[in-house]
């Protein structure tokens, strides 16, 4: 392709469509250090005493006691009281994948913080693989009854119903990315915690064999599906899964049982479907982003039908490459339907930003049919999306609670929306907490750092508590931003 062609596409993308309202340039440190602190305010569990979101206290304590096992501590998923086993899972992994890939780019101390938030995940993760090789706990909490309430974790009085899966009964999803998760940041803690860092390995194994030797989605057992549907169910297979737990096993361990596991079992694992998804639930782009490593760094040519679909899926993203398919809103904000739909801009603006890096350093482009894309290219799309999230975007309004003056201050968050327990000492019952949801006030607890779920289409947002699919934070939302906004910490115009 011609330097001229390059070029042309490169301005191209500058002429993409722009909010209206522009910042003299983001403080992407500050971005970060609040994304990380994010994931205090929605800790469950015994608090340590240099929690910073001030407003939270103890909350879960007597998590599985039904079991007569210890399944305290982990997050909350978003803004209600339950831990949902496979999205936490995939939190964990993402915030590891966010400093295997840029911790060279986090401020010290935030790096620090940003392990600590690691840990908080695979402390509890490695509880609910403590029972292995026959049982893993995939969930705490009884999400009906739960979501019929609106109350503080401090105070919760529903039941902290167990949801466990025990051998033969498959969990291969939660299971799997579970050893994904203990995987990636065994890697993250190998140079720091290595003592830690093996723990993690040894179970992340423990956990992959049983999600390959019982093969099955977690929600089609009939104990756990009442649980966990339709919040999260499987709705995209467990084989996607089995590989991407696969891969980073192994990239951590770089054990040629994984590299035959990943290439043997592509084509018989789907690894070819669904390739233009990435979150909680479907990993495939991100399953091709991490195995092309191995093809762009270390020649394994025959991995190279994953680098295959990673170049298809970074093509959907360009909106001159003939196979563009990604839908943007008028402003410029990559948009799915379904809601929450932040989840989806933070985890693709991380793919391309990995993916540019990897192109980078050895020194390649992508070709998308028609038009040649570099890294840099890849690196705009990424920054025109964190920008818009930041506050260039029609409305004035960043995205993330707590960063600049304007953003959403009625988010759909149970602990965020009343009172602190600590102005409020007295408990607020189940139902009684309704005041404060219809209340149009402000959340009197700021939960900084919160990415929340985003606007329309249509770029619009209302700051509306009932709206939770626009107005609820996510812990897996943020988890990807910890690595995009550290890129640009030390990238602020990447070139």
């Amino acid at each position: 392709m011609k330097p001229m062609t390059r070029h042309f596409l490169s301005l191209l993308l500058l002429l993409l469509p722009l909010a209206t309202v522009h910042g003299e340039g983001h403080d992407y440190r500050d971005a970060l250090s609040k994304c990380i602190l994010f994931f205090e305010g929605q800790r469950s569990g015994v608090l340590p005493q240099d929690q910073r979101q001030s407003w939270r206290a103890n909350s879960g304590l007597s998590d599985g006691w039904t079991y007569n096992t210890d399944l305290t501590g982990g997050y909350y998923d978003a803004g209600d009281n339950v831990k949902f086993g496979f999205p936490m899972a995939f939190t964990t992994t993402m915030l590891a994948w966010s400093v295997i890939e840029f911790r060279e780019f986090m401020p010290p101390n935030e790096l620090r913080n940003a392990m600590v938030a690691i840990r908080w995940g695979t402390d509890y993760l490695l509880k609910t693989v403590s029972q292995q090789p026959n049982r893993i706990f995939v969930q705490v909490g009884d999400p009906i009854i739960d979501h019929n309430c609106w109350e503080r974790p401090e105070d919760m009085d529903t039941a902290r119903t167990v949801y466990a899966v025990d051998s033969p009964n498959p969990a291969s999803d939660v299971a799997g990315e579970t050893a994904a998760a203990l995987a990636a940041s065994s890697m993250a803690f190998r140079s720091s915690d290595p003592g830690y860092a093996d723990t993690l390995l040894r179970n992340a194994m423990k956990a992959f064999e049983f999600a390959d030797t019982y093969r099955g989605a977690y929600s089609d057992n009939a104990n756990v599906r009442e649980g966990v549907c339709p919040f999260y169910c499987d709705f995209d297979g467990y084989q996607d899964e089995l590989l991407w737990s696969a891969a980073w096993l192994r990239r951590v361990t770089q054990d040629g049982g994984y590299l035959d596991y990943i290439q043997n079992n592509g084509k018989t694992l789907g690894a070819e479907d669904n390739i233009n998804e990435f979150g909680w639930d479907n990993k495939h782009a991100g399953l091709n982003v991490l195995v092309s490593k191995e093809v762009l760094e270390g020649s394994m040519y025959n991995l190279e039908s994953y680098k295959s679909s990673a170049d298809s899926f970074m093509c959907t993203l360009i909106p001159e490459s003939s196979s563009s398919h990604i839908e943007y809103t008028p402003a410029g904000l990559i948009y799915k339907p379904g809601g929450s739909n932040l989840q989806h801009v933070t985890s693709i603006s991380f793919l391309l930003l990995v993916y540019a890096n990897y192109l980078a350093r050895t020194s390649q482009s992508l070709n998308c049919g028609n038009i040649d894309v570099s890294p840099t290219t890849l690196r705009a799309i990424a920054k025109k999306q964190v920008d818009y999230i930041l506050g260039d975007n029609p409305m004035g309004l960043s995205y993330m609670v707590g960063y600049s003056d304007h953003y959403p201050q009625r988010i759909h968050h149970r602990g965020s929306s009343l009172p602190s327990i600590k102005d409020h000492p007295q408990p607020i019952a189940c139902k009684e907490g309704s005041v404060y949801f219809n209340s149009s006030n402000p959340n009197p607890n700021v939960l900084v750092g919160a990415l929340v779920g985003g606007p329309g289409e249509d770029d619009v947002y209302d700051d509306d508590r009932a709206d939770f699919r626009k107005s609820e934070p996510t812990t897996y939302i943020n988890a990807p931003f910890v690595g995009v906004l550290a890129y640009f910490v030390a990238n602020p115009n990447p070139n």
